[in-house]
């Protein structure tokens, strides 16, 4: 990406965010691709939340074919997807600041056991339509869990860093409500901007209507508000993972997959489907006419939002607050350039 800035003094007034440079035109390789091929697809344009780009394909899929997966896939997707979370909200931390290189080293950790279970570190092609590819071990449900404790240990200390680091540029890199709402924007960006959204709670899916998902508010908008909201995010996201995992343990072995005719066929018709991924809104708007390929299946990701809206956010910042803005504004480059 580029932004072209006009400036005048040290304040930006003028930002034209450029996107393209990667583009693959996923969406329309999608229309050239049976289902299964589409779902393999999904996770390679968002290399960060690449569990969420994959299941939030299977939802629509499964939504589009009134498939009901069992519920050990669900609560395993949740728990996942929670997981999914947490890497990359310490990604984001982590690169904000060369004094959090422990939670980078945490991620990490994080990161080898998702491989131990899904076989790959980047691309987990673990969501299959209607289900998963195979049960979550009580054993690696241990080591996730111990992990998880040892993050939580870190916690205080990354709050009381984070709070150093950027508490004194309060009011700068300001993102009002109303810009919230003119650009579309979701997630930490929206709820730091007192926007209190969150599809886990105001349109539960998976198995977050059993479990406790607190919405985290701020009112500012500011750099601070955003990077504290991430921290934040962190403590409930591990609660959601130890609900799931004692669900799962409670559950016992059990069927992770529905039995698919060899050839997927969606119905014909018009489906959408949205969940709350790691770095906000992400949805799919399927066309189907009941062939074994999509007509046309066309993405809404939170990164082109925020990309977007970099044209009017940017404008009145001082100019050596900038890269710290962006990065408090979390976007993936390929998930805008899809």
């Amino acid at each position: 990406m580029q932004i072209t800035l006009e400036v005048e003094g040290e304040l930006i007034t003028s930002a034209d965010p450029q996107i393209g440079f990667m583009h693959r035109s996923d969406e329309r390789i999608f229309e050239s691709l049976d289902y299964r091929q589409v779902l393999m697809l999904a996770s390679r344009h968002d290399w960060v939340n690449a569990f969420h780009a994959e299941m939030n394909i299977a939802l629509l899929l499964e939504e589009a074919m009134g498939i009901i997966p069992p519920e050990r896939a669900t609560w395993s997707r949740m728990l996942l997807a929670e997981l999914d979370r947490i890497t990359t909200s310490l990604l984001m931390l982590g690169a904000t600041s060369t004094g959090l290189p422990h939670i980078l080293q945490s991620r990490e950790r994080l990161i080898t056991l998702h491989e131990q279970l899904t076989g790959t570190r980047v691309h987990p092609m673990f969501v299959r339509i209607g289900g998963i590819a195979h049960e979550l071990p009580s054993s690696w449900l241990q080591s996730l869990e111990s992990e998880l404790d040892s993050l939580l240990l870190l916690v205080p200390g990354i709050q009381e860093h984070i709070a150093g680091e950027f508490n004194h540029l309060s009011g700068i890199g300001t993102i009002s409500a109303e810009q919230v709402d003119q650009f579309g924007l979701s997630g930490n960006a929206a709820r730091a901007s007192g926007r209190s959204f969150d599809l886990r709670v105001q349109q539960p899916y998976l198995a977050y209507a059993g479990v406790d998902v607190p919405i985290q508010l701020a009112q500012g908008g500011d750099i601070p508000s955003r990077m504290t909201l991430m921290v934040e995010q962190l403590l409930v996201s591990v609660a959601i993972v130890r609900a799931a995992a004692d669900w799962l343990r409670d559950a016992g072995r059990g069927p992770v997959n529905t039995p698919l005719p060899k050839v997927v066929r969606v119905p014909e018709g018009t489906t959408y489907l949205a969940l709350e991924g790691p770095l906000g809104i992400l949805g799919g708007l399927l066309d189907s006419i009941g062939d074994k390929s999509p007509w046309r299946l066309k993405l809404r990701t939170p990164s082109y939002a925020m990309v977007q809206s970099l044209r009017a956010t940017l404008v009145g910042l001082p100019l050596e607050h900038l890269g710290v803005m962006l990065q408090s504004c979390t976007y993936v480059v390929g998930d805008a350039d899809r």
